[in-house]
């Protein structure tokens, strides 16, 4: 049934269907990932998102270069350079991982515990627990 509503939404809001080529603009791509079903899809995506990434580390280090031509101060290019190489480790770190949407197990993993991916600082009330006592 999922499959199916899936498929409607993606047919309703023009998203691509797993048999359409993957976008190229970030955002596109973003709405595809909510329509994506099969296991290479998946793959395809994150393959697809690294590339970007290299993409974007290329523009980065223009822009590094540009602001030391314009000798911008020099803490502009070092950021620059830094970003260029963050961009470069997370797309070579999605090649790693991304074969491994498509060869996952066939059988469900046992449930482990749950992790919030909540990024609240909030710390979280709990009630106490009174003291062991006597009964009486």
């Amino acid at each position: 049934m999922t499959v199916y509503a899936q498929t409607l939404h993606a047919t309703l809001y023009g998203l691509p269907s797993d048999d359409e080529p993957l976008p190229a603009a970030l955002d596109a791509l973003l709405q595809a990932t909510h329509t994506t079903t099969a296991p290479e899809q998946e793959t395809a995506v994150l393959r697809q998102v690294a590339e970007q990434l290299r993409n974007a580390a290329e523009i980065i280090q223009r822009y590094q270069y540009r602001a030391q031509w314009d000798r911008l101060p020099a803490n502009v290019a070092t950021q620059l350079q830094d970003a260029h190489d963050r961009a470069q480790e997370i797309a070579q770190a999605l090649d790693c991982v991304a074969p491994a949407f498509s060869s996952r197990p066939t059988t469900d993993p046992v449930p482990g515990p749950q992790r919030s991916h909540s990024r609240s600082t909030t710390p979280v009330a709990t009630t106490p627990t009174p003291p062991a006592g006597r009964r009486r």
